[in-house]
């Protein structure tokens, strides 16, 4: 996979932003010149998007930057959804793609970031929140200089997520392998009441075992990490969807709104409706 190698010395120039809803299973990305960098958060559903002629397949929970100019074209009908945002580069762009490199965390002295053509996005409600603070700042503000920083970090925030954000984990071997384990049953039950107890019986441990293991390789405790991830898909159908709070408790695995609400500000400080309202407009477009 190529990287592309930002020097960040200056900011990005914002060009515009937005959210688009595919109308059907038919839509097909438009054909046109891409003339400036455009990158797209896939949140659901696969997009099929090629540059030229080297085609992408986006999956949900991915994002990809485009790099101009290319010939830019849909080349296979999906219905999808995905935010999406332009801008350009201001610095020399004969060093910015680097074919078939491996992205690594850089020094903290560097003004640069290296990011992957594409990958999958470890935190998307933290993106989706960054996208849509830059539409409203462009809806109602249209400060150019506030959009040019934002759209820096929305790229900056990105590279954190992918190598900057793993630094407590230092365990090897088996240990690493229970570790990663654990965080994928706990991914594929977010959506479950999933208790510690249950952890620790799928995999064959004693309740007390899973607990201090886990708080000790991670430095957060099994219970808050559970309820942590629990929230950040809270937060990503808060802000990405109009179901009523209370269904988004109940599709968490809460069986109480008030339950919900009540573990929600605790993790945010804000309740789940003044959350929503904070991060309200959205920028839809349809095609």
């Amino acid at each position: 996979m190529d990287t592309l190698n930002f020097h960040l010395d200056q900011p990005l120039r914002f060009n515009w932003t937005g959210k688009f809803i595919a109308p059907d299973e038919n839509w097909v990305h438009m054909s046109r010149m891409l003339e400036d960098f455009e990158l797209i958060l896939m949140t659901k559903g696969d997009l099929y998007i090629a540059e030229d002629n080297k085609e992408y397949v986006v999956h949900e929970g991915e994002y990809i930057i485009l790099s101009p100019p290319c010939h830019q074209h849909g080349f296979h009908p999906s219905q999808c959804t995905f935010y999406w945002t332009h801008f350009s580069y201001p610095g020399n762009h004969s060093d910015l793609r680097i074919p078939d490199a491996v992205s690594s965390p850089l020094p903290a002295e560097e003004t640069r970031i290296l990011l992957p053509v594409q990958a999958k996005v470890p935190r998307m409600d933290r993106m989706i929140v960054l996208l849509k603070q830059l539409q409203d700042c462009n809806r109602n503000y249209r400060n150019i200089n506030q959009n040019n920083y934002t759209v820096t970090g929305i790229l900056c925030e990105l590279y954190s997520q992918l190598y900057l954000s793993g630094g407590r984990i230092t365990m090897k071997g088996d240990k690493q392998q229970l570790y990663t384990d654990i965080v994928d049953y706990i991914s594929w039950r977010v959506r479950e009441p999933v208790k510690v107890s249950e952890v620790a019986a799928y995999f064959g441990y004693n309740e007390k075992y899973i607990t201090t293991f886990f708080k000790k390789s991670s430095g957060i405790s099994l219970k808050a990490y559970i309820l942590e991830r629990k929230m950040e898909l809270a937060k990503a159908l808060l802000t990405d969807t109009n179901l009523p709070v209370s269904q988004i408790g109940y599709d968490i695995g809460f069986s109480d709104n008030h339950n919900f609400s009540n573990a929600f500000k605790k993790i945010t400080g804000q309740s789940p409706s003044d959350y929503r309202n904070t991060y309200a407009e959205r920028m839809l477009f349809h095609q």
